[in-house]
């Protein structure tokens, strides 16, 4: 089994739709990667990647917005195909298995960040905290964990 972790953002909102009496929710990530050319010039490259969630539980649907920050984790295929003016193109689609959204809430929407109706699987990650610096002048604040070492 090959998995992909993609994170980026929308570049559409999500559609919905029934295929076969089961559903789908389409949608579109991109991750852009800037770096430097050997000129010293700053590039962008942006991937698209397709995106295909078959799932019943479509309660993260209207979340799914053009520019909202996603993960998602799937089984990635690659498709060829000929354009029209004869040269070949590949495009990256992704059978999702989980997405998470990353960031803050869109403004202007309300609720919790369970964005599943029951399952944590489509709640925002966890913030970490940090105790306050210690008096000892070290600079090194330690996450509030119970870590096993």
């Amino acid at each position: 089994m090959i998995k992909l972790q993609v994170i980026g953002n929308l570049g559409k909102d999500c559609v919905t739709n029934n295929v076969n009496g089961k559903t789908v929710m389409n949608f579109t990530v991109a991750h852009t990667e800037r770096f430097r050319d050997a000129q010293g010039n700053q590039k962008d490259k942006t991937i698209w990647v397709d995106c295909a969630y078959w799932s019943d539980r479509t309660g993260i649907a209207p979340y799914l917005r053009k520019g909202t920050q996603v993960y998602v984790e799937g089984n990635p295929e690659v498709r060829t195909f000929t354009k029209q003016d004869g040269t070949y193109g590949a495009s990256l689609t992704l059978r999702v298995l989980s997405i998470q959204l990353l960031g803050g809430r869109p403004e202007g929407s309300g609720g919790g960040g369970d964005y599943s109706g029951g399952s944590n699987q489509y709640a925002a990650p966890a913030q970490k905290t940090s105790a306050p610096a210690s008096s000892g002048g070290s600079g090194f604040n330690e996450p509030v964990d119970d870590l096993p070492f």
